[in-house]
């Protein structure tokens, strides 16, 4: 009996000996192209027909991930560790500017292979403001970026890191490698455009992450780029997927991918075939290389000889084009544009070049040189400077606002008087001039309105809920929604924004905002919260809906609030004979019905009964209905004194028909 015991153990101890050499067989792999491949791919992520694994296709606002179709067992039968595991891959990084680059890539070991929540800007498509830095992510991932994130405290726009759990790197340092026979360190540029290999190792016994890089034909560098002491045990699963993620973002293009990968446990990974590796696209033609050859040459001949002139005309110039620098300004240097490149931009700001003029000032088409990007410029006169130290950090930080229904804030500029906001450019202008068009011929559809009321709300929602912090607009309206080149609504001019830490109250402050769309309460108070913004769209869903201003005239000597014309409708039984007469009928009588109750709601002259902007989306998209209410206020009956004498000014003004462009305060006053 005891000699048959002893054979059933040693048979299995046989078989989970046998067992354990094949999980090892499949516990590696290596592909030097990625033909006939069955990777998990979601988002833009592609492998094309030369063998690339394509992980964003230079499409803004898009993520991408490629995952190994079966889940890697890390943990070690024995002692429940993760084990020892190492990884190679060759990537490369295009990018439509040379210099500039969307958001990078990253080699990710995750629990789960799920990232729909994540966002397809600043977070590698890996996490969200909220997933960021928690536990619960059990998330390892190396990361190769390409835009520096002050929100990561990121080194650098070019730099390699460790990621546990969080877009706040372990470790990082810029890109590049060691030089094995002098010791040398080698800068390398990830958005160059060529290939370049990874290795990734974690040693389970010394719990040593090791990050190395080189080019494409240069052995495996002996020092690491970038380590770290980190136990994986404590982060990672039983079972984990391996893989790539990337994104876009929304300002510049870029395209990732991968051209060779190989992953092994508890044993280096196997060599990748560089000489089977698909070729990257190329950036620049070799017809235009050899051209520039030639050409650049000449040009530098040219250089030379006119070297003295030059020198002569920038300092003839130089006063010309001297700005205001103050030592203070120094943090912000990305974010500040040059005066000489804004005037060249704009053509010496010709008005050939105006976009429109504005309560602060006058907005100029631009081309920036270097990149050909079209840009909008604002000159805001800042004759007091009280405050403007405050003021550019606040333009620095919306400047990282980055929404498909916000105008992207570029950067800003001081010179002498003046103030320069630069933004995107938006090709089909403002709102306004659709809505009030005297000749008729910019008249917008129906579902064009409702799809810019939606796209406004969505903004809206991402400065009052979804961003670091909560962002007041103060200025909703309709000549500050841009529209693009799809005729996307996009809300605009941060002049008059202020920003708070969540959970915190704002600060009291002076009336700012435009005649028509400022709420009730701002003039006892004094404090802009999201709730004044919410009455500023109630006003604006109604003047998109109507077609009409804020103030109405009916009569040559009568005008009236918008609000309560169409409250005066409501309450009489006839409310869609508010709804732009320009449509003729063409316009969905239920959904009118819907936006018109919506704006009068916004716009309540009581901040407790608006709804938040969480809310107005539910209730644009019928996934909760409108609450039942009729009511008997006028909003020009609860309008505080130092608001009705400023819309008695109004009214004896002359210049009526600039109703929404006037303003109550200047833009150092709203600081």
């Amino acid at each position: 009996m005891k000699r048959m015991r002893f054979l059933l153990h040693l048979l299995h101890l046989g078989l989970s000996l046998a067992i354990l050499c094949t999980g090892d067989d499949q516990d590696q792999f290596v592909y030097s192209g990625f033909h006939g491949t069955n990777f998990t791919m979601d988002g833009v992520a592609a492998v094309t027909a030369d063998g690339m694994l394509e992980l964003t296709n230079g499409t803004l606002q898009r993520k991408g991930h490629a995952f190994y179709l079966t889940p890697v067992r890390l943990r070690d039968f024995a002692n429940g560790t993760v084990q020892s595991f190492s990884t190679s891959f060759v990537f490369g990084i295009i990018s439509d500017h040379v210099e500039l680059s969307a958001h990078g890539m990253a080699f990710v070991v995750a629990a789960s292979r799920d990232f729909s929540t994540a966002l397809p800007s600043g977070y590698l498509g890996l996490l969200n403001v909220q997933s960021n830095g928690n536990a619960s992510n059990r998330l390892f991932a190396v990361e190769l970026d390409t835009m520096q994130n002050d929100e990561f405290r990121d080194i650098n726009d070019n730099h390699v890191g460790i990621d546990i759990n969080s877009l706040h790197s372990v470790q990082s340092y810029p890109a590049g490698y060691y030089d094995d026979g002098n010791g040398d360190f080698r800068n390398l540029t990830l958005i160059s455009g060529e290939a370049m290999q990874v290795w990734v190792d974690y040693d389970a016994e010394a719990t040593q992450i090791s990050v190395v890089m080189a080019t494409l034909n240069t052995a495996k560098p002996a020092r690491p780029l970038v380590s770290a002491r980190y136990n994986l045990s404590t982060v990672l699963t039983d079972s984990a997927f391996i893989g790539f993620s990337a994104a876009t973002g929304g300002t510049l293009k870029s395209r990732h991918y991968v051209l060779g990968w190989s992953f092994s446990l508890n044993r280096p990974a196997p060599a990748i075939d560089i000489s089977k590796l698909p070729k990257l696209p190329r950036v620049v033609s070799k017809d235009r290389s050899r051209i520039l050859e030639i050409v650049l040459p000449v040009a530098t001949a040219a250089f030379l000889l006119i070297i003295g002139m030059a020198i002569f005309l920038l300092v003839r110039r130089h006063r010309k084009f001297a700005e205001l620098h103050e030592d203070w300004e120094v943090e912000f240097g990305p974010h500040r544009f040059s005066y000489k490149d804004l005037f060249h931009a704009t053509e010496s700001f010709k008005n050939n070049n105006l976009l429109g003029i504005g309560g602060f000032g006058r907005v100029y088409k631009g081309l920036l040189p270097m990149s050909k990007s079209e840009i909008a410029v604002k000159r805001v006169s800042h004759d007091s400077m009280q405050g403007m130290k405050e003021f550019i950090a606040e333009v620095v930080s919306l400047g990282r606002l980055q929404h498909r229904n916000l105008v992207q804030l570029l950067g800003y500029c001081r010179r002498k008087g003046e103030l320069l906001l630069v933004y995107d450019y938006m090709s089909n202008g403002s709102l306004d001039k659709y809505l009030h068009a005297q000749d008729g011929q910019r008249t917008l559809d129906w579902v064009k309105r409702i799809q810019i009321i939606k796209g406004v709300a969505s903004g809206l929602l991402y400065l009052h809920e979804e961003w670091e912090k909560v962002v007041i607009h103060r200025d909703i309206k309709a000549s500050n929604v841009l529209l693009d080149n799809e005729m996307n609504a996009r809300l605009g001019d941060f002049g008059l924004a202020r920003l708070y830490d969540h959970g915190s109250d704002p600060k009291t402050t002076h009336v700012v905002g435009t005649i028509g769309y400022i709420a009730p309460e701002l003039g006892r108070t004094g404090k802009a919260s999201p709730l004044t913004d919410i009455f500023a769209f109630g006003i604006f869903i109604l003047e998109v809906t109507c077609g009409q201003r804020p103030i109405k005239q009916l009569r040559q000597d009568t005008d009236v609030l918008l609000v309560d014309w169409v409250l005066h409708h409501w309450q009489n039984g006839s409310l869609t004979d508010t709804v732009d007469v320009r449509l003729e009928g063409y316009f969905d009588n239920d959904e009118a019905s819907l936006v018109l109750k919506l704006g009068l709601l916004c716009a309540h002259p009581f901040i407790n009964a608006r709804p938040t902007m969480r809310q107005v989306i539910q209730y644009l998209d019928r996934d909760m209905a409108l609450p039942e209410f009729m009511p008997t206020y006028q909003i020009s009956n609860m309008m505080v004194p130092e608001l009705r004498e400023g819309f008695d000014q109004y009214n004896t003004s002359s210049q009526k028909s600039k109703a929404s462009n006037g303003s109550i305060s200047s833009l150092s006053g709203g600081r």
